[in-house]
């Protein structure tokens, strides 16, 4: 069965932060999605985070695969950061999913961003965080309850950028019509648990609306960190397409499909919030 996407983002600054290390690709000429969350202080989490996007972009087209494009993101984000003193110890984590043909999906994934799959009104988490809570819950010492409120959450222990060479988590799911995939940065899930989002996804059918309302639940509850969503609804080619709407979106995709470098727009801290939709048809 033929398979079309539809796809709503959404990246916010949040309530606390003075600036955005997030960024997001979304290139539906290639079928490929992803997001990042960059770390390293100044400018240095939002050069990691988009610098990641457009060197794993350039490997994915020229045909690599989603790991090897993950590795090749790596190493530019390191090599940028040894390069400039000023972007010293940068770097990012990047969930990152390609579509091929059929319907299957392959994430490539480092750090605490994260990929849910709702199915027959179930949320699943399909990535584990490399993350220090995450180690202490597989090895019983933390509940999931307990690491909620743990004041180590926040610590990664796998991202990009930060030595040459990275481990890459690779995740393959067959989607189905009527699934929706969600991909997060983690200012979404240290705000918000897994059964609103689980609920927000269940109730707002239109997957940039659904993106919106997740930005907003996480600012609601605080929006201590910037706040980046993309929603992927899986629907097959024979459902009547949505008409295609137009954006005034800044610093979140350009018309090469590249994240656009925050620093270099001008309007970009004046409007936080950036959003899309759109269909990939399959």
């Amino acid at each position: 069965m033929r398979l079309r996407l539809e796809v709503g983002a959404a990246t916010d600054i949040g309530r606390v932060r003075d600036h955005n290390e997030d960024s997001y690709l979304v290139d539906h000429h290639v079928g490929l999605i992803a997001v990042a969350d960059g770390m390293g202080g100044h400018r240095g989490g939002e050069v990691a985070s988009a610098a990641a996007l457009e060197a794993l972009r350039i490997a994915f087209v020229a045909g690599a695969p989603i790991d090897e494009a993950v590795s090749v993101a790596n190493d530019a984000v390191h090599e940028q950061s040894v390069a400039d003193p000023n972007l010293r110890g940068m770097g990012t984590t990047l969930t990152a999913g390609s579509f091929d043909d059929e319907g299957h999906l392959v994430l490539g994934h480092v750090g605490d961003s994260r990929a849910y799959l709702a199915r027959d009104a179930e949320l699943e988490r399909v990535t584990t965080d490399h993350s220090l809570v995450e180690e202490l819950i597989q090895a019983g010492e933390l509940t999931p309850e307990e690491a909620e409120r743990d004041p180590r959450r926040s610590m990664i222990t796998r991202a990009l950028g930060l030595e040459p060479g990275v481990a890459v988590d690779v995740i393959e799911v067959d989607l189905r019509d009527g699934d929706r995939l969600l991909l997060c940065s983690d200012g979404l899930t240290t705000m918000v648990g897994e059964d609103a989002i689980a609920a927000l996804l269940a109730d707002e059918p239109d997957a940039a609306t659904a993106a919106d309302r997740l930005v907003d639940a996480a600012n609601a509850a605080g929006g201590v960190d910037n706040i980046t969503v993309v929603v992927i609804d899986v629907v097959s080619d024979d459902a009547p397409a949505k008409p295609e709407t137009t954006s005034d979106d800044r610093g979140a995709e350009n018309p090469d499909g590249l994240p656009a470098d925050p620093a270099h727009d001008p309007g970009a801290a004046e409007e936080p919030r950036k959003r899309r939709w759109f269909g990939l048809r399959r």
